[in-house]
């Protein structure tokens, strides 16, 4: 996750900039002593995350949240603990943590923010019903954009590509460029007509057209097949 830190105090912002540098899921790229600054990059960049002090110079933590129009998901770090019940009233603000900030109750921060969040760049997104997730996990990916539910379909699912820090997603419908692993797409495709036949890609085993050596055509596309794959395969298709 892209995340900013936001917070009058030096050593407070050295301090959250430590602990994110002990978790591979998190990337600073921006550090502000005031909201003001913090306001001016986020109108020229996207981020996933924001570290939030409340008591700052001039705008409170609450004054900045409610200068953006589409906030990402905000973790507050605060010494004063009294605001609780209002940081709540906001769906942005996913946890409260209370200096000086301990690496145990960091990272639970971060799980809880990472379970709630799945970094997505997608047009025109499905809304859902956050309470339908569980009873259809298994026909559909679920995943979080703009403080959205969205989902993309199993069966329309063709090909999943890896490309770098991103993955590419092809539908019957779209392409959405996901940013996220392989491996981590892998666990969500649960259905058993999924299946990684290369290092960077997954195919769904029904939009197969043609397998020719060692390679297979799913719509126009011509995917390898590692050696090590292709046993596997073999067993998935429904063969004479």
């Amino acid at each position: 996750m892209k995340c900013i830190i936001v917070d009058d105090e030096t050593a407070a912002r050295a301090i959250i900039n430590h602990l994110c540098s002990q978790l591979n899921t998190l990337e600073v790229i921006g550090e502000f002593p005031n909201a003001m600054q913090a306001i001016k990059f986020l109108n020229k960049n996207e981020v996933d995350l924001i570290f939030l002090d409340i008591h700052m110079p001039d705008f409170t933590g609450f004054d900045f949240i409610d200068t953006l129009r589409s906030p990402p998901k905000i973790i507050l770090t605060t010494s004063d603990k009294n605001f609780g019940i209002e940081a709540f009233e906001y769906d942005c603000i996913v946890d409260y943590l209370v200096k000086p900030v301990l690496s145990p109750r960091f990272l639970k921060a971060i799980q809880k923010t990472e379970s709630l969040t799945s970094i997505v760049s997608i047009s025109d997104p499905q809304v859902v019903d956050p309470k339908d997730i569980k009873s259809n996990s298994k026909k559909e990916l679920y995943v979080n954009i703009d403080r959205r539910l969205v989902k993309i379909d199993f069966e329309k699912i063709s090909l999943v590509e890896a490309k770098g820090d991103y993955i590419l997603i092809k539908t019957d419908d779209k392409n959405y460029t996901v940013h996220s692993t392989l491996k981590k797409i892998e666990e969500k495709l649960s259905d058993s007509s999924f299946l990684k036949v290369h290092r960077s890609y997954i195919i769904n085993i029904n939009k197969i057209i043609d397998i020719e050596d060692n390679s297979i055509l799913i719509a126009k596309d011509v995917i390898p097949i590692s050696r090590s794959n292709r046993p596997e395969l073999m067993k998935r298709l429904n063969l004479l």
